[in-house]
């Protein structure tokens, strides 16, 4: 398989056209290799408009997700290279490494076990050395780490625990992807003040669960 060509087919044909136009961004999905944060079965899929399970029987939310909603939210962030970076669910570490270039230091924190060691290994063999991949439950954040100037869930949750707008800087901002199917908002949320935070809900998606997140609660009659 040639995977520069189809690195950009992905580029042209999914990214560009959901709007992701930033010349540095596009340029970053080209250096970094999606192809090598899949499993080894599935590397001729690394580039198709989808999200992509990280094992096999993996549970829901366990995923690579969709090209196109990494690059946006990547797009979106607009993060200024000399940031320290909180990620909740590091999966097989594709997005963090995409982080990783635009960023002073990125910790990520994944709940498997198995996840973290290998998307440490994928980070270094990728030559991504300003990533620390945490094996923690990322509900919590890491306060003892922060404050942080960008948080960043790769995965949907029902809503944002105040826990983690908590854990940013006055002018940080945090980024997630909220609601239940079969519609979510993209969410940027930005910290004002000590008491205050802006939302913005710019696009629709829709992304598979982080695990351990609430969910709202659900009445039958």
């Amino acid at each position: 398989m040639n995977f520069d060509q189809a690195r950009f087919n992905m580029i042209e044909q999914q990214i560009r056209p959901w709007e992701v136009l930033d010349g540095d961004v596009l340029a970053l999905l080209s250096v970094v290799k999606r192809e090598n944060f899949v499993p080894t079965g599935m590397k001729a899929l690394a580039f198709v408009d989808t999200e992509l399970p990280l094992r096999e029987g993996g549970a829901r939310g366990q995923a690579l997700l969709a090209p196109r909603l990494e690059a946006r939210m990547l797009q979106d962030l607009a993060l200024q290279g000399h940031e320290r970076v909180l990620e909740i669910g590091t999966g097989s570490g594709y997005m963090a490494a995409l982080l990783a270039q635009r960023a002073a230091h990125v910790l990520s924190l994944e709940i498997e076990s198995e996840l973290a060691v290998q998307a440490r290994k994928n980070l270094a063999l990728s030559g991504v050395s300003n990533v620390d991949v945490r094996h923690a439950d990322g509900v919590a954040g890491a306060a003892a780490d922060g404050p942080f100037d960008v948080i960043v869930l790769s995965g949907s949750v029902a809503e944002v625990p105040q826990r983690l707008l908590a854990q940013l800087k006055v002018g940080g901002r945090l980024a997630a992807i909220v609601g239940d199917e079969p519609m979510m908002r993209a969410t940027f949320i930005t910290r004002n003040s000590e008491t205050a935070w802006t939302t913005t809900e710019p696009w629709d998606t829709v992304a598979p669960r982080l695990m351990s997140f609430a969910e709202h609660p659900h009445f039958s009659f």
